[in-house]
């Protein structure tokens, strides 16, 4: 009696389903996995040269490579972190208590030129009564201004998990280092079997994607957000961390990181500080020059230009779906499908160019 499948047809709907199987038990473990490949890929070259510096020792390349990941990345960015969220929380309690009472426009907006005594009209009427803020906000976001506030102090509460995210990241990420050549190897043989023309363009292509994504928008951004949050706060602007920590956001967004200083700018200059408003406009708009002159281009030399909305709509997705973690997780696969769309066009577009034979 001859079998109704073949043998291979079987073996293979087999490998599907215990991979299906492994993905949906492992799935609590896919962001830090993902992180870490991420930051494997984007750090690959570097690497690469240290580990010709260590003589050839993978393992103590590795183990080197995590530490100074996690003293200039790492610790930087929980400790911006905390600040942040110590910020929002004290913000909040001050809206909580200008929710109970009603708030009149601020000084500030009142003071701006030109728009100032029309935003003021506007803030009395729909702000300046008592739980008019709280029915604003539970507009736009859905959730009650004392909801957001019990989420931002579980989200602080959450730590223990947050630090078993990172550590999980830090060991798949000391793996990937230590014997990444070859998991390359054994992706370059399953590669060729599945896609045998096209594996070794698309082997060259996605990674130069992740590195050029990850550097272009993380590191740049990451800077950006320590210059001009440090400048922030060395004009005396209220919560400098947390705008700090806006401004790197919006800088993965083209234009983002201009508005975020132009807005503090128009800040300053309305709270009765006009010459410290126009000096960190022009510090920031000289400063998001250079960067986007000169840094920007040689940083950013991978293959795909990523476009606004594919840009946004990573980050948003990754935000949602993953946490802080998916800021960066986001984009990249955003850039994986730009740049996959991108190669089947032009395969597609040099088909149908072809004169027939």
């Amino acid at each position: 009696m001859q079998p109704v499948l073949p043998v291979h047809i079987v073996a293979r709907i087999l490998l599907v389903l215990l991979l299906a199987a492994g993905i949906y038990f492992f799935r609590g473990f896919l962001v830090p996995v993902l992180a870490a490949l991420i930051v494997g890929f984007a750090s690959w070259p570097l690497y690469s040269r240290w580990v010709n510096v260590c003589g050839g020792r993978t393992t103590l390349a590795a183990s080197g490579a995590l530490a100074f990941i996690t003293l200039v990345l790492i610790v930087p960015l929980s400790a911006a972190l905390y600040f942040a969220i110590n910020e929002v929380t004290h913000l909040l309690v001050w809206l909580i208590a200008a929710n109970k009472e009603g708030m009149s426009a601020p000084a500030w907006i009142s003071a701006l030129p030109l728009v100032g005594e029309r935003l003021g009209g506007y803030w009395d009427e729909y702000l300046g009564q008592p739980h008019a803020l709280g029915g604003m906000v539970e507009l736009v976001s859905g959730q009650h201004i004392g909801n957001i506030y019990r989420l931002i102090l579980s989200t602080t509460g959450n730590v223990f998990h947050i630090l078993l995210t990172v550590l999980f990241m830090l060991i798949t990420l000391m793996f990937v280092y230590k014997d990444g050549h070859r998991m390359v190897g054994q992706l370059d043989i399953l590669g060729e079997r599945v896609l045998p023309l096209r594996w070794q363009h698309l082997s060259r292509v996605i990674p130069a994607t992740i590195s050029s994504t990850v550097t272009g928008m993380g590191l740049i951004a990451i800077g950006e957000g320590v210059v001009l949050g440090s400048a922030y706060w060395i004009a005396g602007v209220p919560s400098p961390v947390l705008l700090g920590v806006i401004t790197a956001v919006m800088a993965m967004i083209p234009g983002g990181a201009p508005l975020a200083c132009g807005l503090v700018s128009l800040y300053l200059v309305g709270s009765g500080e006009p010459l410290t408003g126009a000096a960190l406009f022009a510090w920031g708009s000289i400063e998001l020059f250079i960067v986007d002159k000169t840094l920007r281009p040689r940083l950013v030399g991978g293959p795909v230009k990523l476009p606004f909305l594919p840009t946004f709509f990573g980050l948003v997705g990754g935000v949602t779906t993953m946490g802080f973690i998916g800021l960066f997780i986001g984009p990249v696969l955003m850039a994986l499908i730009v740049a996959l769309w991108r190669e089947w066009v032009f395969e597609v577009q040099q088909k149908t160019e072809q004169p027939p034979s």
